[in-house]
Formats: C-alpha cells, structure tokens, sequence
C-alpha cells in the first residue's frame, strides 16, 4: 500500500466539520469519531451513527473526491430504482489552511463489506447488481471523468498485464495451470471486438471490497474514486470477483442479454487482469490477496469463451 503523505487525526477532522459541515449537519460535527477503513487513495472515518467522513490520503487520490462529489449525485438518479444505497455527498468539503483537499461527508452504509462475507452467500446479490449495472451503463456526457486505466481497450493494458503476470511467475506466486487460465481469458478478451459504441458511466473499481451486504441481501455500493465513462466489460468483470459459479448463473440471467457475447468474453479478460493485480500487489492485505487467489479459481473453473461450461 502506498505510504500516506498526509497525517488525518481526530483533530484534524473535527476542525473541517465544525467549519465546513455544521449548518448541514448540526451538533452531529461533534459526534465520536472512529478510523474504520484506509485503502489505497482514502481513509474512511465513522461520524456518529449516521454519517461517514471520506479523506484522501495522498496528493494523487485528491482529485478522485472531486469526481464523485461531482457525479454522485447522477449516478444515484440513474439507480434511484435499483434499491442500493450510494455514497452521495452530504458535505462536500473544500481544501482549508489545515488540509489541501477535497473531502467529503456521507451517510453510513448499514452492512458489512462484502469481503467478508463467503461467496457461497453472495448468490442473492447477483440480480440486483446485475440490474443496478444495466442502469448504470448508459452513455456519459463528453466531460465525464476520465482514467486513463479503467474502462480502455485491452489491447492498452496488455503490457502491464504480461509485466505483472511475469513478475509473478518469477517470484513462483503461480502455478503453471493458473497461468495458463489467467493468460487464456486474457487473449481471449483481446480477439474478442471492441466495445463499439459511446462510452458508459461505469464504477470503476466494481470487486467485493466495494459492495456493502447483509448476508445474502445487497445494501450498497461504495468507492465510487475511479468513476469514468468506457466499456461496461470492465464492471462485468465483477461476476468472477464476486460470485461463485452459480451467483454468475444468476447474474448472467438477471443481465438478460444486454450485452453481446464479445462484452462478456472482455469481462473475463478484465476479472484476469484485476487477479494479477491482486495477486501482485496485496503482500500487505491478505484479504485481497485472497480475492486474486479466489477470483483466479473461478476463471479455472470457466472457459475462456461465453457462457461458461
């Protein structure tokens, strides 16, 4: 995990609220606060019982709390219908003397991280993603935000895939048989045709880290940081991160032939590519350590062409 370039305390945080957030939030700027999260751009601190304070942690995550302060609200109107909550900002906080950046205020999302919670009771999440997605990926506006990694052709990760995948291969962190799983899909993925018309809104960072469940009940998602418009395939690929093979049954049919069979071949691609990442940068988090090693047995267990089996 990247090294933090700013130090977020209690203090620090107190000081934004009772300056930026009381006429939106009242005496609830002086409610406890808790660290309950820190990946790799934010940290993640509970306000009370209702709301949560969301902070970058270092320069290059900073302008990923703009983009969400900005599009939130949009794409929570598209799945206004979908029953899942979204981290809309309650508080878009500014930059002050104290602190350089963006921050934001949102409500708690009551659930569990997704994570944690055995694939084998996830089944029950696959058709309100699935429809939550089909939502979702309608085409952007031209000043949608743009990342310059997620949502791309394949063909612009390719070196970065066959970098990483060798990387592991050295170190002896695969075997010859997932390597050749993870490689199949990949140039799969590759052959396949290119997403073909305007690029969609699509999340960006789609895995189990990111959704928010109550056992086999979805609640919502989160860390919307690397929103961008480009090829869904990349959210799809949130069928093998997540779900075993019957959770994908259920996802495959809940997305009802809304994408053609060259999207999905590409999603599986994308499910390989985010397994090598996983796997080549998660020596200090086991839990998505795990999710690569999880996520590269449910693509041995699938073909590298759609449907599975």
């Amino acid at each position: 995990m990247p090294a933090a370039e700013v130090e977020i305390t209690t203090g620090s945080i107190r000081h934004l609220l009772r300056t930026q957030a009381r006429e939106t939030l009242g005496d609830a700027v002086d409610d406890p606060l808790r660290k309950v999260a820190q990946g790799w751009d934010n940290e993640v601190w509970r306000l009370g019982e209702a709301f949560a304070v969301r902070l970058p942690r270092r320069g290059l995550a900073a302008p990923l709390i703009v983009n969400e302060q900005r599009v939130l609200p949009t794409l929570a109107a598209l799945l206004a219908g979908s029953g899942l909550s979204l981290p809309v900002p309650v508080v878009a906080g500014r930059p002050d003397d104290t602190f350089l950046w963006h921050w934001s205020v949102v409500a708690w999302a009551d659930g569990d991280r997704g994570l944690d919670i055995p694939r084998a009771r996830r089944r029950g999440w696959a058709r309100p993603l699935a429809h939550a997605l089909r939502a979702l990926h309608v085409p952007a506006p031209a000043d949608h935000p743009v990342n310059p990694v997620r949502g791309v052709p394949l063909v612009q990760r390719d070196a970065a895939f066959r970098e990483r995948l060798d990387g592991l291969i050295a170190v002896q962190a695969l075997t010859g048989p997932t390597v050749q799983t993870l490689t199949a899909h990949w140039d799969a993925g590759l052959r396949a045709s290119a997403w073909p018309g305007r690029p969609v809104w699509i999340h960006g960072d789609l895995h189990p880290g990111n959704l928010v469940a109550s056992g086999p009940v979805l609640r919502g998602v989160i860390d919307f940081g690397d929103v961008t418009a480009g090829d869904p395939a990349y959210d799809l690929a949130v069928g093998w991160l997540a779900f075993d093979a019957d959770g994908r049954r259920d996802f495959d049919r809940a997305l009802d032939g809304a994408y053609d069979r060259a999207t999905l071949v590409r999603a599986k691609a994308w499910a390989s590519a985010v397994a090598v990442i996983l796997l080549a940068h998660s020596d200090d988090n086991p839990d998505y350590a795990r999710l690569g090693t999880e996520t590269a047995e449910e693509l041995g267990a699938d073909s590298p062409t759609w449907p599975a089996g």
